[in-house]
């Protein structure tokens, strides 16, 4: 019989989710990483940098374990902090130091998740005063939806970039369809959608 080990399993399903972000970045210009690709700004870069802000906040600050020492950095969550600032990345911050904090933010988050229970309580001081208290499962599932929902929008951008789909490296999880197959399949959906709409 398999013993649940209900951390772990969490805990594979955050590390999947970061792994899908990050490997979206591979073999990309500096520009390309960049680039908004909606109304709304959103790139492939200013996606783990966001994340790495989410994880770092929700399993450092909540758990009394902040990760900055001294001051964190400029576009970090604060009344100064610019909207959006972690949302993107600025010319002078390399995709090296923003994929290594968030792989700091791993070994952070995970030294939190190693040392507490999932029951221990932490305090979210950003949120509304009657829900400041929190579980570390409520934080874990919490940020693994986020994650997962921000590696989706990677695999759109992507794949507007440059066609690139699929769950990681190796794995697309599409159909061995021909690039003909797919345009014909696109238009097929086009046609019915407008033949919806009347």
């Amino acid at each position: 019989m398999i013993e649940p080990n209900p951390k772990a399993d969490l805990l594979r399903y955050l590390q999947q989710a970061r792994d899908a972000l990050v490997w979206k970045l591979d073999g990309l210009s500096e520009y390309d990483i960049r680039r908004p690709l909606t109304p709304t700004g959103t790139n492939l870069l200013g996606l783990v940098k966001h994340v790495t802000g989410v994880e770092l906040g929700y399993f450092g600050d909540t758990f009394g374990r902040p990760f900055f020492d001294k001051e964190p950095p400029p576009w970090w969550y604060t009344e100064e902090s610019e909207p959006n600032s972690d949302m993107w990345a600025t010319a002078d911050e390399s995709r090296e130091q923003i994929v290594g904090l968030y792989r700091q933010a791993w070994e952070h988050t995970d030294g939190t998740i190693a040392t507490m229970t999932l029951d221990a309580t932490g305090h979210v001081p950003w949120w509304p005063e009657e829900r400041r208290e929190v579980t570390l499962h409520h934080i874990l599932v919490r940020v693994i939806s986020d994650t997962q929902r921000h590696a989706g929008h990677a695999d759109i951008v992507r794949e507007l970039i440059d066609g690139s789909v699929g769950h990681s490296q190796g794995k697309d999880d599409m159909p061995p369809e021909e690039q003909a197959w797919w345009a014909g399949y696109r238009s097929r959906l086009e046609r019915v959608a407008r033949e919806a709409d009347g």
